[in-house]
């Protein structure tokens, strides 16, 4: 949920980590902070709030020194405070550390090392690991041996980067990502390749249970038996450096925009893994789908779809649950596993579980390097490109393109779907946004909004709240349309919003009754639909489409809402309070 980056090089080290952490900002973005080393000295300067405000203030970039780290948090443990900023340096100073992920037995570490006369300035679990790499260093003057004994010691899933005051770097990962880029004459460590895409496109995937020690102009590294370990260089895709809003307000609106591109990509590269899934499907004994947030809702809709057009029944797990009932996976089925970013802890979590049920793993992921697409039998690229808005959208929309090839294949064409005329009739959607802008302005007061849909139009609605809360702050609650009346009724008022999922399709007529019944309880009803009804007080019009695709295109015009609706209530739509893209932490 953090990200933390550092350099070993021949350039100044803070401006190179101040720009690496403003890519990865998406992470988290309470606080920042960098750390150099120049003269066998440690310097640091870190504080509250996002990387251009902190710069402006302390001058992050101006600190000296060829070899640095740096951090962007999302708060886990204390506030949001200077203090609890990182990077953290020891009790002596000559050692500071950067941080992403959960000590799980902090506490006990804590006490243990208060008692040994050690103290401690924040409220974080990060900074034991701080005072941990100290009391190993002290006793064996040895970088190895003081990492060995340093993760031997905590538990959790975690990735540190420590610097030593004299230019030393080590970093450490266990189940949180940390990859190391290697340039022509300098190295990165870093969260995500975004750090350093600048500077290089080779890198290398540290293994769980790795670390890597940088001295000297070169790097060891060995697993934590201290044993030296092979590795091999990946070559990056220069797309994924391609993280600029250009001449857009947000990369949220950016991302938008991109879509009738986007969904011609999906799964494009990887069209032999869409066959090999469909034939393991078509011989699995169970399907289950899982994920988190959007991704869970593309697992809904995958339900929906898998049922009507292949006749084939796949269970929709939201990957969090899975741990309290494992028992729930079947030996020997398909685990599609969906995931933007491939590092979500809790679909590594339910991939495991599968794993152990000997489940096969199909990742549907957009970076073919993560955690996700290494743990799979079989990886399926949205290929979407950098999606750095923390609220998906694009890649929501690939997630259900690739969805919707494989259930091509598996009604053996049956369904056939002209994606690059479903491409033009998106660009009409995208054309055209003022009307959905008028109706944001409208939104600015409210405290609550109802989004209704019934069959497959009901994921769209969950998923479309989801963008609202997330975007606006505003309460958002998707509502199954059949279900109104046993409760949700009673929360209509002149106070409320109601957005209605409404394409012509076989659950039109019954939810187009369902907001009549809300009307009349004096509830503002917003239509998303192709047909106008004089229900609705504002028509957000659909092209007219095969039914087949209503899902993809009707979270788009909410996607607009949301975002507009974010402008009006002056809250930032790129990165949302309390909230990170790639949530790496449980």
């Amino acid at each position: 949920m953090c990200s933390i980056i550092g350099y070993y090089g021949k350039k100044n080290a803070a401006p190179i980590i101040v720009k690496g952490l403003k890519r990865m900002e998406y992470r988290g973005y309470d606080s920042v902070g960098v750390a150099t080393e120049s003269n066998n000295q440690i310097e640091l300067k870190k504080g509250i709030g996002k990387v251009n405000e902190v710069n402006s203030k302390i001058q992050l970039d101006s600190l000296p020194g060829k070899i640095g780290i740096g951090h962007t948090r999302w708060a886990t443990h204390g506030k949001v405070t200077d203090f609890n900023a990182h990077p953290h340096p020891s009790n002596s100073g000559k050692i500071a550390i950067v941080h992403n992920g959960i000590i799980e037995n902090f506490e006990e570490l804590k006490k243990q090392l208060q008692d040994e006369g050690y103290n401690f300035k924040s409220e974080t679990d990060s900074e034991i690991i701080a005072n941990l790499i100290q009391k190993y260093y002290e006793l064996t003057g040895d970088v190895k041996e003081t990492i060995l004994k340093t993760v031997s010691e905590i538990k959790g899933h975690y990735a540190f980067v420590a610097m030593f005051e004299n230019g030393q770097l080590a970093a450490a990962r266990f189940h949180e990502p940390l990859i190391i880029g290697v340039g022509q004459d300098d190295f990165f460590l870093s969260s995500d390749v975004l750090g350093f895409i600048e500077y290089t496109d080779n890198a290398i995937y540290l293994e769980n249970g790795n670390f890597v020690i940088l001295e000297e102009n070169k790097f060891q590294i060995l697993d934590y038996n201290g044993e030296h370990v092979k590795y091999g260089i990946t070559k990056i895709s220069k797309e994924f450096g391609d993280a600029y809003k250009g001449d857009y307000a947000h990369f949220t609106l950016k991302e938008i925009y991109e879509q009738h591109e986007t969904i011609l990509k999906a799964g494009e590269k990887t069209q032999e893994a869409i066959e090999k899934t469909a034939d393991y499907i078509k011989h699995a004994k169970n399907i289950y789908v899982t994920g988190s947030g959007t991704s869970y809702n593309a697992a809904l809709i995958a339900k929906q779809i898998f049922s009507k057009y292949a006749k084939i029944k796949a269970e929709p797990i939201m990957a969090s649950e899975l741990q309290f009932s494992p028992d729930s996976i079947e030996e020997n089925s398909i685990i599609i596993a969906v995931s933007q970013s491939g590092e979500s802890a809790d679909v590594l979590d339910a991939v495991k579980i599968g794993k152990q049920a000997n489940c096969k793993i199909i990742a549907i992921v957009n970076l073919l390097t993560s955690s996700l697409a290494r743990e799979a039998d079989i990886v399926i690229g949205m290929n979407c490109g950098p999606e750095i808005g923390v609220a998906a959208t694009k890649s929501f929309t690939s997630q259900l393109v690739i969805l919707y090839k494989i259930v091509q294949k598996l009604s053996d064409n049956t369904i056939t779907i002209n994606f690059e005329k479903f491409a033009e009739t998106i660009l009409k959607i995208l054309e055209n946004p003022k009307k959905i802008q008028e109706i944001a302005k409208q939104m600015k007061e409210i405290s609550d909004i109802y989004v209704l849909g019934r069959g497959i139009n009901y994921p769209i609605a969950k998923e479309a709240a989801l963008k609202l809360k997330e975007l606006t702050y505003i309460h958002a609650e998707g509502i199954p349309g059949g279900e109104l009346k046993h409760g949700p009724l009673a929360l209509m008022d002149s106070n409320v919003f109601v957005i209605i999922i409404n394409p012509n399709d076989s659950t039109y007529l019954d939810t187009l009754t369902s907001a009549r019944e809300i009307k009349a309880r004096g509830a503002k009803i917003i239509g998303v639909s192709d047909i106008e009804s004089d229900v609705y007080d504002y028509w957000i019009e659909m092209p007219k489409i095969d039914q087949v695709l209503y899902p993809i295109s009707e979270i788009i015009p909410i996607q607009f809402l949301s975002y507009y609706a974010a402008l009006e209530k002056d809250t930032d739509p790129d990165y949302p309070r309390n909230l990170a893209k790639s949530v790496t932490v449980k």
